[in-house]
Formats: C-alpha cells, structure tokens, sequence
C-alpha cells in the first residue's frame, strides 16, 4: 500500500530563493501512507524492533512575511513504524490553529522569528508575536505524541500511529497562558512529565508537572531576574534543573520592544535545582562558567550531586532579531546560515557536576569535537547511564552529515558519516524487545540522500554504529531536513508509560 492522503497547495513564490526553502530544506506539501510491500528497503529490518520514530519539523507552506527564518515554518510530523520486521511510513502537519487559520486565509498571516515588527495579531510564546507552529519537539506522554514550539506553545496532543492531530490538552492547557517551552523531559518510571515557560513579562519563568494521567498536578512561578531565553531543562529521579544563562534580551531594549539577544560575559550562567514538587522557594542556585545551552543529553544523581551532561555554547552569538538586514537578500541568508552553523557557533560535549552538600559547580569538557542534539535511550532518561548518541555538523552548514557515540564511562567515542550529499536527523536510540544492556538495540534517523533525490530511513547497529545501516527504508518522497524526534516503544503505544522491566533503576 502507497497512497497520497492530501496535498495542500502552496503559496511560495516559484522563483523564492531562499536557501533554507530549497534542497534538503525543500518544503514537502503531500501527506502519506505507504507500508514495506510497497516501499524498497535495502537489508532486513530487524524483527526485535517494535515501535515508531517519530521526527517533527518546520515545513513552510505560505511565503512569509518578512524574512523567512527555518523555525518559522508551521510543524510536520513524519513517522516509521516498526513491527514483526515490517513499517510502515506516514505524514501529517500537526493541525494547529495558526495552520487552520493560515490555509483558510490563503496566506501567511503571522510574522516570523526575524520581523516580530510585523505582528498583527496575538502570537505565542517568549515573544508574544510568533504563531504556534508546534515544529520544534515532539515527545510521548500518557500514551498520546506532544508537539510543541520551541518558544512555547499550547500543547498539542496526536495520535501516535495515525499522526492525527487531536487538539490541544483542554484538561490543563488553559490554565498555562504561557504555554509549554520545547524540551519538556518524561520520567521512564512514573510517567510524569516536566516542563517549563519563559514569558517576557514577570516572574518570567513558570515550572510544572503533568501526571501519567495527563493531570497537570504541579505549576508554579519561578523568578528570574527578568527575561530569559533558555532552551533546555533537565531531570533526576528526584530533582529538576532549570536555566538562566547570561545570553538574553537586552532589558532596556525590550521595554522599547526591541529584542536584542546580547551575551553578557561577566556574568555567570545559573543552574537551578529544586525537588519535582519544589518552587521558587525551594530552588538552589548554582553558578557556572558563562555560557548558552542548547540540548542536555541527560541528568542524574550520584552521592551528593546532580550530573548534568550536554552541549555547551562557550560563545554565542544570534541575529538581532528584529533588525534590519542592511546588505540586502542575500545578506540576511548569510546571516542566518552563519548563526546556525555550529562550526561558526560551536556547541561541544561537556558536564556539570552540582555539589549539593557545598554548593559548589565542577565543569569538564567531554571532547573538542563540535557536535550538538545529544540522545539518550527513554529508559535512562533521569538515571545513570552510560551512552549518548549526538550528530555531527556538515561544515557551512545546519546539517547533519554524520553520529557520534560517547561512552560516557570509559570515554571511548565511535563515529559514522553518512557519506557525500546525505544528511540526517536527530537520532533515536530503540532499544530491542528484551534488551537486556543499555545499547542492545538500533539507532533510527531519518536520512535525505541528496545525490540520489530521496530521503530514506536508516537502522543502524546501536552497540557498533560504525558498521553503518542493518537497513534502509527509501521513503515515498523526499521530505525536508527536521530536528526533533522521538521514539515511541511498543508497549508505549497505547500505553500510558514505560514497562517497568526495561527501565532502569
């Protein structure tokens, strides 16, 4: 079976140059069906893999107002899911209510992240004027996928195998304005979900949990010393970390509406730490070398302190958003391309050590390789753990061309290049039915094969990713670069959290 769903029609100016519109970054506007019978798979899937990788992305279909920027375009989901050595492919935008409103309009109708002075009408998230697109995470909570944008954005509930968009959680989501921050963080063992908010107004941070019921049980103001732009947050068994780094809005600025992202050197970056239940009372501060954090590959707890592992940006730096783009066109495209790429902006593997006993911060850099969107298995996630799994940049460019495996305990790293023109996404680590080791399993991503024009989905060997693709899967189209995933274990499907026999302790 291979089948067209829909096609929606779009309204991108056919002689659009835009870099990040084209190639790998070409928007798809097809939602499929299509299954093994009728796709070609290279090698053998394995029948010990039994779930569905999930990949959300921004995927444009109108011309923008103002300067297009490649987290503007409005979320689609693309998923492969696995079954007694067969899969089945689909797509679906996740059906927001900026996307309603924008296809019966026909025409863009909120700004993007670049020409917030455009606004004309209410957005959402830290700058008020964005329209939710839901095209940054996607995780699984309470047997449902959670879509949401990386600024916030109201939660925005699919079905995992259908990708049918069921709404946002009208239980609870109306009693977060603010809506949910990208990276929110579910514990394998209790269900539970963690996340946060980071509105421009006071007490400019809020932090909360959601139950494995889908009950939000815990919200509360969490105060800054005023607006932030944080990206990640981190869990323990027993304690969440929260962010304020020294790479934020311009305060006098911002009360002019103007947001200038500035990086303030001589301050520290901040790391709070507060129980699950905990609150702005509640919350330690630690301080660390001055820095951004992007992605956080895990967290957890050993003796008296928190362990938290992820990438660091010892330097970074972003388009004033908002600006004018003196230069021309072009000029702005290479902006943009600049900032995302991290061989200009470098991300590198690294830890902090949070000494609950003496308050103390230890930092180490992990490796000098520029690398970024760390991964680890769902059932490690707040735990000890021994791998991570990260991509590696093409040079020039915001693409992945290649995996690095670290082995967190010994140190030892592995690596994989796609090969010439292929680039993939932000991998998933399935661990087999039965898995008994951490690594007893496959890493999935989805991979555009630019010199052959399509887009194909790779297993490869967790436990030695070196070996390259046990098989590959060539898709019914090819569809655009994206980021986040997610991995949805089989008895997650339909459930409401992890079989306790393969989490870890």
């Amino acid at each position: 079976m291979q089948k067209i769903l829909r096609t929606y029609t779009s309204t991108l100016a056919p002689d659009n140059d835009h870099p990040f519109l084209h190639g790998p970054f070409a928007p798809a506007m097809e939602e499929w069906i299509a299954d093994t019978d009728s796709m070609q798979v290279i090698g053998e899937i394995p029948k010990d893999l039994h779930g569905i990788y999930v990949r959300n992305t921004h995927n444009q279909v109108h011309e923008s107002l103002g300067m297009y920027h490649p987290f503007d375009g409005d979320g689609m989901l693309h998923s492969m899911h696995f079954e007694d050595g067969k899969a089945t492919y689909r797509n679906r935008f996740v059906q927001t209510t900026g996307f309603l409103a924008e296809q019966a309009a026909g025409r863009s109708l909120w700004p993007g992240i670049l020409a917030p002075q455009l606004q004309a009408r209410r957005g959402w998230g830290s700058m008020g004027a964005m329209k939710d697109n839901a095209g940054t995470d996607v995780k699984i909570h309470a047997g449902k996928l959670l879509a949401t944008m990386s600024q916030g954005s109201e939660p925005w509930r699919l079905d995992p195998v259908t990708l049918e968009t069921l709404g946002p959680d009208a239980d609870w989501a109306r009693l977060v304005p603010d809506g949910v921050a990208s990276h929110y963080k579910v514990d394998p063992a209790t269900g539970e979900m963690m996340f946060f908010n980071y509105p421009e107004r006071w007490p400019h941070m809020h932090y909360g949990v959601v139950d494995r019921n889908n009950r939000l049980v815990h919200y509360v103001p969490i105060e800054l010393p005023g607006a932030r732009w944080p990206h990640d947050l981190g869990v323990t068994k027993r304690f969440s970390i929260l962010h304020d780094l020294p790479f934020h809005f311009d305060a006098e600025l911002l009360a002019k509406g103007q947001r200038k992202m500035t990086f303030y050197r001589d301050k520290p970056a901040r790391f709070g730490i507060l129980p699950r239940y905990g609150d702005s009372a509640s919350v330690r501060w630690f301080e660390g070398t001055p820095c951004h954090i992007l992605h956080i590959a895990n967290c957890y707890e050993d003796g008296d302190e928190v362990v938290m592992d992820g990438c660091i940006m010892p330097n970074p730096h972003k388009p004033n958003v908002g600006q004018s783009n003196e230069g021309g066109r072009q000029a702005a495209y290479d902006k943009i391309r600049a900032h995302l790429d991290k061989h200009n902006n470098p991300t590198l593997m690294y830890r902090w050590r949070f000494n609950l006993r003496t308050g103390q911060t230890h930092e180490e850099q992990i490796d000098d390789e520029i690398t970024e969107f760390p991964m680890v298995s769902n059932d490690y996630v707040g735990r000890p753990y021994r791998y991570s799994f990260n991509v590696l940049y093409q040079p020039g460019e915001w693409l992945f061309r290649g995996l690095k495996r670290y082995d967190m305990l010994s140190r030892r790293t592995q690596s994989l290049e796609y090969g010439k023109g292929c680039y993939g996404s932000e991998p998933q680590l399935a661990r087999s039915v039965g898995a008994v080791a951490e690594d007893d399993g496959y890493i999935i991503t989805f991979v555009n094969n630019m010199v052959d024009a399509r887009s194909e989905c790779w297993i490869i060997p967790a436990s030695d990713i070196a070996r390259g693709a046990v098989a590959r899967i060539v898709l019914p189209h090819r569809i655009s670069a994206g980021t986040h995933t997610a991995w949805v274990e089989g008895d997650r499907i339909a459930g409401e959290h992890r079989d306790p026999r393969y989490v870890a302790a």
